[in-house]
């Protein structure tokens, strides 16, 4: 029987282990000025198992860093991305808005033993981006996992970048925290990259 398990590799980058099959969420692997992780990454893209598939939610170089991912061992391994992406895989590439379709199997109702990540960062400059800790925790309640695994906190534009650009949330206990008080049947778990989950 094969087992199910989330390792999460940095920020939204996680290898998800479902139904016999590997796949690679959002990779991110390099920098540039302005875009750390603010954390360790847990495997290079040399270290990676053989995939079945990337999924990319969405076209942003922190969650899509094809230029790096492209040293990838398996240059036919498909990706599933969101239809902004589509450019930026062209050819034999797969598309699909809602990427998350693949590990649940439903777009709609997420299976109970694939737990959604969240995210907890927030605003840049006087405008949110991403939800914050109490709207990750709303969203938690909607979908009701098991377990949840909070991500993309510690994502960092450098030290000025930080003060004039992005204010973030970098603590994922805010998340559990309020994920305690509006989801209660769900196990928020706070990994660290490298850590291996088995469901």
């Amino acid at each position: 029987m094969s087992r199910t398990a989330v390792t999460r590799i940095t920020h939204s980058c996680h290898l998800i282990e479902i139904g016999g099959r590997t796949f690679l969420t959002d990779p991110w692997f390099s920098t540039r000025p302005g875009y750390y992780q603010g954390e360790p990454i847990a495997l290079s893209v040399a270290d990676l198992p053989r995939l079945d598939g990337v999924l990319i939610s969405h076209e942003h170089y922190d969650h899509c860093d094809l230029e790096t991912f492209a040293s990838y061992r398996d240059q036919s391994v498909p990706l599933f991305v969101a239809e902004t992406v589509v450019e930026a895989a062209p050819g034999t590439r797969c598309s699909s808005p809602n990427s998350a379709r693949f590990l649940s199997g439903s777009a709609t109702s997420p299976s109970p033993s694939c737990p959604p990540t969240a995210c907890t960062s927030a605003p840049q400059g006087n405008m949110q981006v991403v939800m914050d800790a109490d709207e990750a925790a709303e969203l938690t309640a909607i979908l009701k996992p098991e377990l949840a695994i909070p991500h993309h906190y510690a994502f960092t534009k450098g030290f000025l970048g930080d003060r004039l650009i992005t204010h973030s949330d970098k603590d994922p206990l805010h998340y559990q925290d309020a994920a305690r008080d509006l989801a209660p049947e769900t196990h928020v778990r706070i990994i660290e990259p490298g850590t291996r989950i088995e469901l």
